[in-house]
């Protein structure tokens, strides 16, 4: 959630640990390629991604602009993602919050608080950053009945159709089911479900991209990628990430108009790697 607002936050913020250096496992998604990642050491803001820089004359190219929406587990694959998206010519602004991020209002106190902070972010990021795609990985919060959620994520696709701009759902990855949200788990387990529903009646105002292919659907499983905490991801996971994300949206009609993943070993090794993100996540690859 954002700072002007106190709820408790799924991610866990520990200052006193520093990035440190170390050599990453090979991506998953660049076995192939035979790329490794290789931590950075540096310290990076946690909403920002890092990587080749965007020219004028490449985004003109691409035509493309993500604003990239969702809670925290968003912001943990953040840094990949603006570092691969960039590497590709395209301009990417991450609206990621921790500690919120749903557009769903539902019934409790907190999520309307969240939901109404979010649509007014929302409507600055549209006028300010012009999104052409506004991509919305469902959160962890995003609590309510199927008809709530549908209703917000009808909204949202009406709100990127306004803005000119193709809306993408995400679902939420596979996570660990702790006491705060098991009494939340009903809600949860619906919501990428009825985002679906809604990408598949947009008459393709919105496009639902199935990361359960990615993620698989155990969080304890190891193609789940989830960092010690069983909710976010490490260095590896973003990356994974990063790189299925891209190959995706290139399938789209976006692909059409001149967008093609970048190369996965000219963003990989980024400085995005020593983003502050994974090591108070106490990632050690």
């Amino acid at each position: 959630m954002n700072s002007n607002h106190t709820s408790r936050s799924r991610y866990p913020y520990t200052s006193s640990l520093r990035p440190s250096r170390h050599v990453l496992t090979t991506v998953a998604a660049a076995v192939a390629l035979g790329v490794a990642l290789v931590g950075c050491g540096g310290s990076g803001s946690g909403g920002r991604a890092e990587g080749k820089s965007t020219t004028a004359e490449e985004v003109r190219r691409t035509g493309t602009k993500v604003l990239w929406m969702g809670d925290s587990i968003a912001g943990a694959e953040g840094p990949a993602l603006g570092a691969a998206l960039k590497a590709g010519g395209v301009e990417f602004k991450d609206a990621s919050s921790d500690g919120g991020g749903t557009v769903v209002a539902g019934n409790e106190k907190i999520t309307k608080m969240i939901a109404a902070d979010t649509w007014r972010q929302l409507a600055k990021n549209v006028e300010s950053f012009q999104p052409t795609v506004i991509a919305y990985q469902v959160t962890t919060y995003d609590w309510g009945s199927r008809d709530q959620q549908r209703a917000a994520y009808e909204k949202l696709v009406r709100t990127a159709e306004d803005a000119g701009a193709k809306a993408v759902f995400v679902p939420t990855p596979p996570i660990k089911i702790d006491g705060f949200y098991e009494k939340y788990e009903p809600q949860m387990r619906t919501a990428s479900p009825v985002a679906k529903e809604v990408a598949d009646n947009s008459g393709g105002a919105a496009v639902f991209l199935d990361a359960a292919r990615l993620w698989g659907t155990d969080a304890s499983a190891k193609k789940a990628q989830r960092a010690s905490d069983g909710i976010h991801n490490c260095q590896q996971g973003a990356a994974s990430f990063a790189a299925w994300f891209a190959t995706e949206l290139s399938k789209t009609e976006l692909g059409k108009k001149g967008f093609t993943p970048a190369a996965v070993e000219t963003w990989a090794n980024g400085s995005w790697t020593g983003n502050d993100r994974f090591a108070k996540l106490k990632c050690d690859g």
